[in-house]
């Protein structure tokens, strides 16, 4: 049987490489345009057709449009990548028609980059060479003492400016092994995209003497083997928000056509299944599955190597696998660019997991507010069937296994496994008590394995390189990589993928780059509705499921919003709560009343008519939810308010004893002055006031009718001499 796979990969993948080659093509030039949910909003379906018009009008037949999905830099996008033959890829940001026209005749035909319109540009120059080199000190390598002030000192000791080549900290690529950690570090040099391992100083000069200097590789110190990172850090290494990830659930997303199963063959698409179907051995799967570390993503963090034993070890021989695509948390949006943007590897996984536990039918369960997920998904069903990989004998392995997609109406609380099983089976989505846990039994009362987007999206990766490598990545306790959703008060909003145990300092300042308008950052709520407020002074702390619950959040499925000064805590705790309990399902009294009176506690406080008692009241009744809520959902529930009364309390009395909010985000509780000695008279303030309750004459201070005024802030807005105070 063995033999007989690899014979049924071999051939597959020698038909998607003759697809691929002919498609790629020696020397043509290659426009990339970004293609999913985000990318689309913000123009790029224009942005292609105006490049494709280009194309037609130039007559050319050696450039070729080609598109990509979702890299996660959300603020710049539409972006768009030029490829050149032996030059460096160039990403360009905010791309809209008028720039097309600019990138096509001045790059695509001319040459010349536009330095101004790059990625996170301007830049004054590009360099001939870039060296990135692996900042990461996890495995225990000192590589500062060779490849960082010294990498630098050796190029300019060796007479080679920064137009020549120029050096980039990035992350972790992956490429250390177990025999090696600690023992080396590793560059990779654009635009060759050459890898080598140093060990010494002297192969750092050798590699800058023989390939910077006079253009020839040095075989004995190139990587053969490519890591899980190495592709993506070619085309994208010398942007900061990206060469500071490592990047493996999300290792093709910006890379390949996620409509394409040639292009994901010729990424070492299905070599992981074919190595699992070859050996079948189920148990070594979940073995490594195990030993890998891996937790479940999608919020709970259970292991799930354990999850799928419990399934495989079940008397019961029909099973069942679960995708859950129900991601329905404010602001996150990790699930929908996997799917968008990497299907195939999700279905791999989704394979894998099911020949692991001995299922032969599964199901991903998507939300439809997620059309072009659901369509990108179904194409990747379906070209699987077409190519043997689903259905019947799979690689002639003797396995069977097919997949279905069932739609959610978009009700958050089917994103907990048990009302999502009811979904499926039609019935209404909430959840029922556990144990028995669906392991034992789940959909029409069958042994069921539910596990989200990222967690599939990570098992091809653990087989090919291995579930030592994979631990090793993450923390002592968790292994690999989250993907988090970063927005709020930062820099640079986006999808980021970081190791398991990287500070949230590292995230929200080096990642993130802060807050965009200088103030200070005041908190990051990790964990979407269900979790809790991290303070600034906590920003040092590791991300990981234990230390985040610890600190009265959770990781949730990947939410990570960025809170500054500006930012009521009481005000942020109201808007989740508010979430909660419209979400709420209804069945178990703790959740139904329990965030019922706790969103009239809240308003009260934000309206001045709440005393001290009441944030009694408010600690008592949210510990009471979270203590006896039917799911992990209404459990869940009360982080917002508990983390913010543990690390804000003052806030809570500033609003309860002093009827004021520190803030000044509460309308309830602020006001509008103007002050007389800073009004010049100019009438902007009382013409914009919808209720007309500002007066005064021209050139003479105006005055604000406290008895009328709405306190919408208009005329703190508009006012250009800074004298309408907001007290």
């Amino acid at each position: 049987m063995t033999q007989a796979v690899w014979d049924a990969y071999k051939a597959l993948k020698s038909r998607a490489e003759s697809d691929y080659q002919q498609r790629v093509g020696e020397g043509r030039i290659f426009i990339q345009v970004g293609s999913a949910t985000c990318e689309h909003a913000a123009g790029s379906l224009e942005v292609a057709e105006e490049f494709r018009k280009h194309i037609a009008a130039s007559g050319r037949d050696d450039i070729v449009l080609r598109k990509t999905g979702c890299t996660g830099r959300c603020s710049r996008e539409p972006i768009v990548s030029v490829f050149r033959m032996g030059e460096m890829p160039i990403k360009y940001q905010l791309v809209n028609r008028e720039l097309v026209h600019k990138i096509f005749t001045q790059h695509v035909i001319g040459g010349e980059p536009l330095l101004d319109h790059v990625l996170d540009g301007p830049i004054e120059q590009l360099s001939k060479y870039e060296i990135l080199n692996c900042g990461s000190l996890r495995c225990g390598w000192k590589g500062e003492q060779i490849c960082g002030g010294p990498m630098a000192n050796q190029l300019k000791a060796m007479g080679i400016p920064p137009e020549i080549c120029r050096v980039t900290k990035a992350s972790c690529f992956g490429a250390c092994s177990a025999e090696l950690a600690g023992k080396c570090t590793h560059i990779l040099v654009r635009p060759q995209n050459i890898l080598y391992r140093i060990s010494t100083l002297e192969d750092l000069q050798e590699v800058v003497r023989e390939h910077i200097q006079n253009g020839r590789i040095v075989e004995r110190l190139r990587v053969k083997e490519e890591p899980v990172s190495q592709d993506f850090f070619e085309l994208y290494g010398e942007i900061a928000f990206f060469n500071r990830q490592t990047r493996i659930a999300l290792r093709h997303n910006g890379i390949i056509d996620p409509t394409s199963i040639e292009e994901y063959f010729h990424y070492r698409g299905f070599e992981a299944l074919t190595r699992v179907l070859a050996e079948n051995d189920p148990e070594k799967v979940v073995e490594e599955v195990t030993r890998s570390k891996l937790r479940g993503r999608g919020g709970g963090g259970f292991p799930t190597g354990q999850k799928w034993a419990l399934a495989r070890k079940s008397p019961e021989k029909t099973r069942y696998i679960i995708c859950n695509a129900d991601e329905g948390d404010p602001g996150a949006f990790m699930d929908r660019s996997m799917l968008e943007s990497d299907p195939f590897n999700v279905i791999e996984g989704m394979i894998i997991g099911a020949f692991a536990i001995g299922a032969h039918r599964g199901f991903v369960y998507v939300r439809a507010e997620y059309p072009l997920a659901v369509e990108r998904v179904d194409n990747a069903i379906q070209r699987c069937r077409e190519w043997g990989l689903l259905g019947k004998n799979i690689l002639n392995s003797g396995f069977d296994f097919d997949i279905e997609i069932r739609l959610g109406a978009g009700a958050f609380v089917c994103g907990e496994e048990t009302a999502l099983i009811h979904s499926i089976e039609g019935e209404r989505g909430q959840p029922r008590v556990r144990p028995p846990y669906p392991t034992e039994v789940g959909l029409w009362g069958k042994p069921t394995v539910i596990n989200n987007v990222e967690t599939f999206a990570n098992i091809p990766a653990i087989i090919i390189y291995g579930a030592d490598w994979f631990a090793r990545i993450g923390s002592e306790a968790s292994g690999g990589t989250k993907v988090f959703a970063l927005a709020g008060k930062i820099k640079q909003t986006g999808l980021v993928e970081v190791p398991i145990g990287i500070s949230l300092r590292e995230v929200v300042m080096e990642i993130g780059g802060g807050s965009p308008s200088g103030k200070q950052v005041k908190a990051v709520q990790t964990g979407g509705p269900a979790g809790g407020c991290i303070p600034a002074s906590m920003l040092n702390l590791r991300v990981d499921f234990d230390t985040l619950n610890k600190a009265g959040s959770i990781m949730g499925s990947g939410g990570m919003i960025v809170l500054d000064e500006d930012d009521c805590m009481v005000d942020i705790a109201k808007f989740f709560m508010a979430f909660s309990q419209d979400e709420s399902c209804g069945k178990c009294t703790p959740c139904r009343e329990g965030t019922t009176r706790m969103m009239e506690i809240l308003e009260r406080i934000t309206t001045g008519k709440a005393d001290e008692s009441d944030l009694v009241k408010l600690e008592r009744l949210a510990n009471l939810v979270r203590k006896a809520s039917l799911c992990g959902l209404g459990r869940a529930a009360p982080n917002p308010v508990l983390s913010t009364l543990t690390h804000f309390r003052d806030e809570y009395l500033a609003h309860v004893r002093d009827k004021r909010c520190p803030a000044k985000k509460c309308v309830a509780l602020i006001h509008y002055e103007i002050d007389p000695e800073k009004c010049v008279g100019c009438t902007a303030c009382a013409r914009n006031c919808p209720v007309e309750c500002i007066s005064g004459e021209r050139r003479k201070p105006h005055v604000i009718d406290q008895a009328r005024c709405i306190k919408c802030g208009r005329c703190f807005q508009v006012c250009r001499f800074d004298a309408v105070l907001r007290l």
